[in-house]
């Protein structure tokens, strides 16, 4: 009977343990520069829906801040954590009284204390209106409750004008029956000629009353802001948007596929919120981890949440797409799907901030997302044959071709070595060829071995960023020579091993651009003269860096920490240089940009070139600075509140550094999958890898004070030190844990001390 009681006392508490959602506070990162986006959607989904503020700037990449005062609509699209703006598509905002069709008109105040936020749910009181306005999500669309006061007039606007920084083209609402409304908003910003395709249907009967007389800036034609008048009834008025990035007919078609044409599933909020949350709450458990404290956990969890954001669904249910040439592309589905997919059976997805996201939110993925790897390699593999390279930073179908490098290329290598590519010869031609282009300076790594700095700005970050991409490519494309070279045709064999050869040596030549003058990788010139040194400042961003300077860019040789700890003088100076990182002064020059954020000394944790630079010390035989560093920026850098992130988030990658961290471990190498250890911030953590099998971490010891790995147990055999070279008597090497390690299942025991 003691045992009966005692379980049914614990069984509760197992039950809770379970519910991830209620950890995660969507708050964090709508304050300082984290850019995060606030509202409702599902893991992966085509649709962010929230709302869009009035306020414009830098800080409203998504289209909300914490500072924010008033709100202009509904829109179904945002994005989260960048450091441009785009989107804001297809806006709805419902009010009391006639108000002017413009976004002035539109705004209306609000406040804080009226929002309540949770993943797949956001609910807000606009203060005029006495307007309570609730959406939830499914993957590709939204649903709205809007409750309108008691005998209160019934107007809802939709605002095809007014986005997050980006101008509309063409956008036209029509409508199809007393319940119904088509339409469609095409408009460039970051990323040119975005098509976004959208039906809409009430529970109540509405007409399209008045259309907006301004002028659009670029068409001349009437601004897309149309007025529609609701029935009058006391009863909430539900609202269903359903996208496409290919036609109204299929947003349409979308619509019935996630409601089944069941008007019990179209309608019924709570179950649309409840099955969001499922969601959510299947996708969080991934990762089951316990910690020392609340804090911890919220961080951890939320962290999770926006890791799980992007990339975004977007192709259509029936598999059509529209692609990166703007042509519409058909598929028949299922695609190698499987039911444990957050993206179901999708295969071409968007919002792929790869220079951000190369360095831990994609290791992270083939962890705990090993059914969503052969989808983003598809999709990568589609949008090379559409545009004839890889993906730089997609976006609604469109190249921005923002930031350097070909960022692509790591995380396309690593799903290969990792097992989730399953066309690895056409994966390899797609890598090689794109880093053999012509243009964004490969013209002259091809003919200089260096990006010039007399001819492109940001030379010094393109080329370093472009080593480390030639190095994944050789990395994948060994493999695949090794694999499959009785099978390949003797002229193909030998034209791999050419590349092989090439790209190799190009990757291993950053020596050319260290200046021993100054002790840091500086832009050279087409002549081979190093740019002036007048003036130099290794804390100033300059014209050869992107958003960084020389200090955070001398660790930028990810690929070969041995080489670099040798060009650099030996192990001993290597620290010592390393060390000097940390203390700098943290003053930097006006023209810096402002993504060099979250300083310690130089090293800046707020931008992604510095991510793993603590994990550098282990490497160099001092785990113990590494284990000091992370926990510093574990506690300072990241916080449970609004002003939580110390830059943007940038589409997932600010907060896999800190889950990948406080599980312990972090993949310094761009592919492969040796992870570094560090200092674990969990109790215990229980990763679901796939395959039915889970890997457990287990610490031992650990406190605020012992946050040191003393030893590390993988299924009870220790696991050895190693380091670039032999470490002198009081120092260690690093624990090294392996991507099959991880995936085969198993523990991880690790032992701390202070």
């Amino acid at each position: 009977m003691r045992i009966k009681l005692l379980l049914a006392a614990l069984l509760p508490m197992a039950v809770a343990a379970q519910n991830f959602t209620q950890y995660v506070d969507p708050r964090i990162g709508t304050g300082d520069h984290g850019h995060v986006f606030l509202g409702a959607n599902v893991p992966f989904g085509m649709v962010n829906a929230g709302p869009t503020q009035i306020e414009e700037g830098w800080d409203w990449c998504s289209g909300y801040h914490e500072s924010g005062t008033k709100i202009i609509g509904f829109a179904q699209t945002h994005l989260s954590g960048t450091g441009c703006s785009d989107l804001g598509d297809v806006s709805i905002m419902p009010a009391v009284k006639d108000l002017p069709l413009s976004r002035e008109g539109l705004a209306t105040p609000y406040s804080h204390d009226n929002e309540q936020v949770r993943p797949g749910y956001y609910s807000v009181l606009l203060h005029e209106s006495g307007i309570r306005t609730e959406v939830t999500a499914t993957q590709r669309t939204s649903l709205y409750r809007i409750t309108y006061p008691e005998g209160a007039q019934r107007h809802l606007y939709v605002d095809l004008e007014n986005g997050v920084g980006d101008r509309v083209y063409w956008g036209r609402l029509t409508q199809i029956d007393p319940y119904t409304f088509a339409g469609y908003r095409i408009s460039h910003g970051w990323a040119y000629m975005q098509h976004c395709y959208f039906v809409m249907r009430l529970n109540q009967k509405a007409r399209l009353y008045e259309q907006s007389t301004l002028k659009s800036e670029l068409t001349g034609d009437p601004s897309p802001i149309y007025h529609l008048q609701v029935a009058s009834t006391d009863e909430p008025l539900l609202v269903r948007i359903a996208l496409s990035p290919v036609s109204e007919a299929n947003a349409l078609a979308n619509l019935n596929a996630e409601t089944k044409g069941n008007s019990a599933q179209l309608w019924d909020f709570e179950a649309v919120r409840a099955a969001a949350d499922a969601a959510w709450n299947r996708e969080l458990g991934r990762i089951n981890a316990t910690f020392q404290t609340d804090r911890d956990r919220r961080i951890f969890y939320t962290a999770m949440y926006h890791f799980m954001v992007a990339p975004q669904t977007w192709d259509d249910a029936n598999g059509d797409w529209r692609g990166a040439d703007n042509k519409v592309y058909r598929a028949t589905r299922p695609i190698n799907a499987t039911s444990d997919s957050p993206v179901g059976s999708s295969k071409y997805l968007t919002t792929l901030s790869l220079w951000d996201t190369y360095r831990a939110a994609a290791p992270l993925s083939t962890i705990i997302l090993p059914e969503m790897m052969p989808a983003i390699a598809e999709t990568y593999l589609r949008i090379f044959r559409e545009q004839g390279k890889l993906p730089v930073w997609h976006l609604m179908s469109q190249e921005t071709n923002c930031m350097v490098g070909c960022p692509a290329v790591p995380i396309l290598a690593d799903a290969l070595l990792k097992g989730y590519v399953k066309d690895s010869l056409e994966a390899v031609k797609a890598m090689t060829s794109s880093l053999l282009m012509d243009e964004r300076g490969l013209d002259d790594m091809k003919k200089y071995g260096y990006v010039c700095n007399d001819n492109h700005g940001e030379s010094l970050s393109r080329t370093l960023e472009y080593y480390l991409a030639d190095w994944s490519a050789v990395q994948a494309a060994k493999a695949v020579l090794k694999a499959q070279r009785a099978t390949l045709k003797e002229e193909e064999a030998e034209a791999l091993s050419k590349t092989i050869d090439f790209l190799d040596k190009r990757c291993h030549s950053y020596p050319q651009l260290y200046d021993k003058r100054v002790g840091f990788f500086r832009g050279k010139n087409a002549d081979g003269s190093f740019e002036s040194l007048e003036g130099f400042n290794p804390n100033h961003q300059t014209r050869p860096f992107t958003e960084g300077n020389a200090w955070q860019y001398l660790w930028l040789v990810p690929h070969d920490v041995e080489g670099l700890v040798n060009l650099l003088g030996g192990r001993e100076i290597a620290l010592k240089r390393l060390d000097s990182l940390f203390v700098a002064d943290s003053q930097l020059n006006e023209e810096a940009q402002p993504d060099i954020s979250g300083l310690i000394g130089q090293y800046a944790h707020g931008n992604e070139p510095s991510h793993h630079i603590v994990y550098l010390y282990a490497l160099m035989g001092q785990p113990r600075k590494t284990a000091a560093l992370v926990k510093q920026i574990q506690r300072e850098l990241y916080t449970d509140q609004p002003a939580g992130l110390c830059g943007n988030e940038d589409v997932g990658q600010m907060s896999a550094w800190y889950v990948l961290s406080a599980l312990g471990f972090y993949q310094v190498e761009p592919c492969g999958g040796r992870y570094v250890l560090g200092s674990p911030l969990v109790r215990e953590a229980v990763l679901k890898v796939g395959g039915g099998n889970t890997f457990t971490i287990r610490t031992h010891g650990l406190s605020e004070k012992a946050f040191y790995i003393k030893k590390a147990l993988l299924n009870g055999k220790p696991i050895k030190r190693q380091a670039v070279d032999k470490p002198r008597r009081g120092e260690e090497g690093a624990l090294i844990l392996n991507h099959e390690d991880i995936m085969r299942g198993g523990t991880l025991d690790v032992y701390m001390t202070k």
